[in-house]
Parts: C-alpha cells; sequence; structure tokens
C-alpha cells in the first residue's frame, strides 16, 4: 500500500535524525528526552471512554444491580488498552487513519459506502449520547430547556473543531480536552470521598457473571461505552495528524514507546474514573427511587451527599458532553473522509449528526434511556472497526517492523470474539423476551 498523504516535516520528531554515528545508549537517552513532548493523543481519544454514555451506564447498572458489573468495566478497559494502542500503532506507521486504510482496500464504491453507512450510524449514536449528556448537564446546573442545551453543547464543539483544524491547533485542541477531562475526574470523583463503596462488595463485582437480560443490556452498553467504535476511528487520525508517517528506525520505536505510555495513561485515567461512578452508584443510589435517570441521581446524590457533590457531578457531566462530542465530531469528519474521499462543510456535518440528537430531546424521550441505548448501538459497531483494525496491524507488507506479533494479534482476536459474543448473547436473550 502507497501513502497518499504527503512526507510530514521532520521537525515533529527529532527522534528520527539521529546523528550518524549515535551510539544505542546516545539514542536511548535522547528518546528518553522526547517521550513527554509526544504524548497527547491518547488523551484525547481517551476522553471518549468518559462520555455521558459512560455515565448513564454506569450510573444506571450501580444503581439497578449494585457491584455487580464492575467486572465488565474493568475487562472493558483492558481490552481498550491494546485496541487503542493498534490505532494509534497504525496512524504513526502509514501515516493514514482506519478510514483511510480501509477506503484504499475497498476497491469498489458501493462496498465503502456500506461501510461508511454502518460507521456513519455509529457517529450517529455516538452524538446521541454525547449532546444529550450535555444537554441534561445544563438544564441540572442552569434549568435551561433540554433541546436548547443540546444545541449550545453542539455549537461549543463545533468551536473547539475549529481551533484544532487551524494550524498549530492540535496541540491546543489537547490541551483544553486535558482540562475538560480534568474537570470531569475532579466532578465524578467527589462524592466517593464522602460515600465510600464496600471494598468486600466490590471485590466481589470482579467475578463475571450476570442477572438477567436487563444485566446483559446494561453490559453491552457498558462495553460500547468503553470500547467506542469512533476512538478507534479517530486515534489513528489523531496520531497522524500529530506525527504524519513515522520512518522505521528509533525514531519509530520512540514514537511507538511514548503512545504505549500515553495510552496507559489516559486509560488508567478513564477506567478508574469508570470504575469510580458505578461505585458511586452502587455505594449510595442502589435501590433508591428515581435512580435510573441522571436527574434522579443528581436528585439522590444531593439528598445522600450534599448539594456540593451533586453540582460536581453535573459539572462533570456538563465537561464529559463537551469534550467527548468534540472528538466524536472529529471521528465522524474523519469517517467521511476516509471511506467516501469527500468533505463536507464542518457547519453542514455537524447539523447533520446532531440532528437525531435533538430529534430526542424535542420529542420527549427519556434521556436517560436514550444514551443507554446508544451505546448498545456503538457496541454493535465495535467488530466492525475492531476486525479491520487487527487485520491491518498484522498485515506484514503494511506495517512492516511493526507488524503485531503473533500473540497481540491472538490477544486482539480473542477481546473481538467476547464482544461479539455478547452481543449475540444479548439479540437472543430480547428475541426470546428475557
Amino acid at each position: 500500500m502507497t501513502d497518499a498523504r504527503p512526507e510530514p516535516p521532520t521537525s515533529q520528531s527529532p527522534a528520527d535524525r539521529p546523528a550518524s554515528g549515535t551510539d544505542a545508549r546516545t539514542v536511548a537517552a535522547r528518546s528518553g528526552l522526547v517521550i513527554v513532548p509526544l504524548l497527547g493523543p491518547a488523551m484525547v481519544a481517551g476522553v471518549a471512554y468518559l462520555d455521558p454514555g459512560n455515565v448513564a451506564a454506569n450510573i444506571t447498572a450501580g444503581a439497578l444491580f449494585g457491584y455487580l458489573l464492575v467486572w465488565v468495566v474493568v475487562t472493558g478497559n483492558v481490552m481498550a488498552w491494546l485496541i487503542q494502542y493498534l490505532s494509534a500503532k497504525l496512524g504513526i506507521v502509514t501515516g493514514l487513519s482506519l478510514p483511510e486504510a480501509l477506503g484504499q482496500r475497498f476497491r469498489r464504491r458501493p462496498a465503502r459506502l456500506a461501510y461508511w453507512g454502518q460507521a456513519e450510524l455509529v457517529a450517529m449514536a455516538t452524538d446521541v449520547a454525547e449532546v444529550i449528556g450535555g444537554a441534561v448537564a445544563l438544564y441540572l446546573l442552569f434549568d435551561l430547556p433540554l433541546v436548547v442545551g443540546g444545541v449550545i453543547t453542539g455549537v461549543i464543539s463545533m468551536l473547539l473543531l475549529v481551533v484544532q483544524s487551524r494550524r498549530g491547533g492540535v496541540r491546543i485542541f489537547e490541551r483544553v480536552i486535558t482540562g475538560l477531562i480534568l474537570v470531569i475526574v475532579v466532578g465524578f470523583c467527589a462524592g466517593l470521598v464522602i460515600g465510600p463503596p464496600d471494598p468486600a462488595a466490590a471485590a466481589a463485582g470482579l467475578v463475571p457473571r450476570f442477572d438477567g437480560v436487563e444485566s446483559v443490556l446494561l453490559a453491552a452498553s457498558i462495553l460500547g461505552a468503553t470500547v467506542m467504535p469512533h476512538a478507534i476511528y479517530a486515534h489513528s487520525a489523531l496520531t497522524r495528524d500529530r506525527f504524519g508517517q513515522v520512518a522505521a528506525g528509533a525514531g519509530r520505536r520512540t514514537v511507538l514507546r511514548a503512545t504505549r505510555i500515553d495510552v496507559t495513561i489516559a486509560l488508567v485515567i478513564a477506567g478508574s474514573v469508570n470504575v469510580v461512578m458505578l461505585l458511586l452508584a452502587a455505594a449510595n443510589l442502589q435501590g433508591v427511587e428515581g435512580t435510573d435517570t441522571l436527574e434522579g441521581a443528581f436528585a439522590a446524590l444531593a439528598a445522600s451527599l450534599g448539594p456540593a457533590v451533586a453540582v460536581l457531578f453535573a459539572i462533570g457531566l456538563l465537561a464529559s458532553g463537551l469534550a467527548s462530542t468534540s472528538v466524536g465530531a472529529y471521528a465522524g469528519a474523519e469517517i467521511m473522509h476516509g471511506l467516501l474521499r469527500v468533505r463536507i462543510p464542518l457547519l453542514v456535518r455537524r447539523a447533520i449528526t446532531i440532528a437525531p440528537a435533538l430529534a430526542l430531546l424535542a420529542f420527549g424521550v427519556d434521556p436517560t434511556l436514550a444514551l443507554v441505548l446508544s451505546q448498545v448501538v456503538l457496541s454493535f459497531g465495535i467488530p466492525f472497526a475492531l476486525i479491520p483494525l487487527v487485520r491491518l496491524t498484522a498485515d506484514r507488507a503494511l506495517m512492516g517492523e511493526s507488524v503485531n506479533r503473533m500473540l497481540t494479534t491472538a490477544v486482539a482476536i480473542v477481546c473481538a470474539a467476547l464482544l461479539i459474543t455478547l452481543n449475540v448473547t444479548l439479540l437472543v436473550l430480547l428475541a426470546l423476551g428475557g
């Protein structure tokens, strides 16, 4: 496969240009010095793991089933580490995003259109979760009508994307998203300090099990909110935008090492916050009437832990919606460009993808139910992103010296099989009526 992009400037990766005769120790020392500036893309992709869909799925799971599904959150984040690293590696090695690589592989336009159709559905489901989450947060904080809150969330996300698209805006975008992640961490973790969980019960939640069809539905929702298809598409594009195609050698190895650190930091943060959300609900909301909705959870937190905790929760939800909808819109634009090889004006695209979320809000659909179901849609989109990703990164002709090891490919195949099995089980249970 040939690279469709021009050769990126070499100034962005000093490690790509070691001096002639540099020994291994010098290269290692220099590599260590450049690791920190290379961090950032995974933090942006990782915000997808902290979107309002995660909040709704984890809070609902904790409120309804206590600690039962802790193992799902932990398993999802472990799988996510490998998946996000493979996506980032694809962008670094090839200089292509996953949609671009697939667009080159699909020779016939009908195939590209069909694949784009399911990916676009996933992108819209992402917007449903993120826009509705932001709208609910603005309603809780300022009593704004949900439709107005949804419009505000969409507009702010578009402004962030304008920043990202300008020259030098990639790093600014990363810093803004990282700042919002800090707000999310504080907002969602504050309540656990005041209302801590039962350690023994939390540990018991690490044992895999279900309790009826609704718990399977929530498990699929949690995984859809954790291993998100648009994050898989986006991460390869983020590393492409930051690094371009990095040539084989010491420079590439340095960037890949930095990427592993980047992904680890991002997913440790995201995974911890997701577990905290479920534990918070399990410890303080289980059995409380009305806590199967975000509004009910907000009211229950205010009653049991105080209004300050509830306000921090709502602020975290707002930051979650604003950050994740920006990344979701970025992923959607990349999907269209990579598969259809066209770009449409940002405003037009944003209006199209935000429309379903605003329609749901206008017609009075329960926001929390819409959030949870949107994550189920995302769960069904995972195989369409994950299977091609594993196939491409295992292709030696494409990846060269950075091709997956056999063990890496085997583990990735197991992850894909587990996710697909859960989705099939969910369909069967729903068909049988539980």
